[in-house]
């Protein structure tokens, strides 16, 4: 998923830890722990579709930033699965598209005549590194694309994830870090994570005791760590649902502390936007 090269397959293991990595941390909480957003049940997680290279093109009706979308029509079919089942929260819409390799992701989508109506989309070549528009958001908050940064059963099942996971924080500061390329927050405290922020579980943290699926999330938190894309709950990770992830192995990953985690330098802060 993306280039070997891309920033999101980047081995931070052993990247410098960022001068501020204490009061990141202490801002997102580091008492608090981490919390798997994905399980069996499909209400939890966001889930996404595979479509093949001949699937229709629909017209998207943008509602909320038009202007920092990629325009449609976008190939997604009338049955695409929405987020929180269409009913709440951020209700994304994630398709692949066979052939083409590329990603279409919708934010706030529902069904409108012959196609959709979106608060914002993306649209991304995998097989490219190229960033977005600089201050463009995507579906995400962060302007990041979200399928690739999500946690996958079928990785876990094959036995290793080898990117950074997608993770949301209680509050940001007014800047992203690359590939980020959007902010979501006026603050201007430099103690608050910004956009596109790495976070690496730390070496010193024993695995020792965990087993399973909690176990191969775990060690890729350790190589790849986390990525700060949106503002919401601490240490939320987010995956997709699956029917093959159990969810007592999951719940071992709420066992692990905020404390548990350092930051690590990976780029200049941009205030652009």
């Amino acid at each position: 998923m993306l280039p070997a090269s891309n920033a999101l397959n980047r081995d931070i293991s052993r990247a410098p830890v960022d001068p501020r990595s204490a009061s990141y941390i202490a801002s997102i909480g580091a008492t608090a722990h981490l919390h798997p957003d994905f399980g069996t049940n499909r209400s939890y997680g966001i889930p996404y579709a595979i479509v093949a290279a001949n699937q229709p093109k629909v017209p998207i009706a943008f509602t909320e930033y038009g202007e920092e979308s990629d325009r449609g029509p976008y190939p997604i079919p009338p049955w695409a699965p929405v987020e929180g089942s269409g009913v709440e929260g951020d209700r994304h819409v994630l398709v692949l598209q066979r052939g083409s390799c590329r990603l279409y992701e919708l934010y706030s989508a529902s069904r409108s005549g012959a196609g959709w109506a979106a608060g914002s989309g993306a649209v991304f070549h995998l097989r490219s590194n190229a960033l977005r528009t600089e201050g463009w958001t995507s579906a995400d908050a962060a302007g990041l694309p979200i399928f690739p940064l999500l946690a996958r059963y079928p990785e876990v099942r094959a036995g290793r994830i080898d990117h950074a996971l997608r993770v949301t924080v209680p509050r940001t500061q007014r800047g992203f870090i690359h590939p980020a390329n959007h902010f979501a927050s006026s603050s201007t405290d430099p103690g608050l994570p910004s956009m596109g922020l790495r976070l690496r579980l730390k070496r010193s943290y024993s695995l020792a005791g965990y087993h399973g699926q909690s176990l191969i999330i775990l060690r890729a938190l350790r190589r790849y760590g986390l990525i700060v894309a949106d503002n919401g709950s601490p240490w939320y990770i987010t995956g997709a649902p699956d029917a093959g992830w159990h969810d007592e192995d999951l719940d071992q990953i709420k066992r692990v502390p905020g404390s548990a985690f350092e930051v690590v330098r990976s780029g200049a802060i941009r205030r652009r936007g």
